[in-house]
């Protein structure tokens, strides 16, 4: 079997993708459901290809785009 480069790979296992969210696997499975659950409106984006899920890593790489980079919005306050 050959070695993998994972940064070379289009899409991510949901392990793989809690490894590079640095989230547990139940916590990326149950946002991988949450996706699916919401009709893609929240939770970890995935496909479904069989009886398996696959992360695309363009968007792992949008959902860092989109996300806040503050829980408020990326306001911070004057503290």
């Amino acid at each position: 079997m050959t070695a993998v480069d994972h940064t070379q790979v289009e899409v991510l296992t949901v392990e793989e993708a809690a490894v590079v969210l640095r989230i547990g696997r139940n916590a990326a499975y149950a946002a991988a459901r949450l996706w699916r659950a919401s009709g893609g409106r929240e939770g970890l984006p995935c496909i479904e290809i069989g009886r398996t899920l696959r992360v695309p890593r363009a968007a792992l790489r949008q959902l860092f785009e989109e996300a806040p980079t503050h829980p408020d919005g990326g306001r911070r306050s004057a503290a």
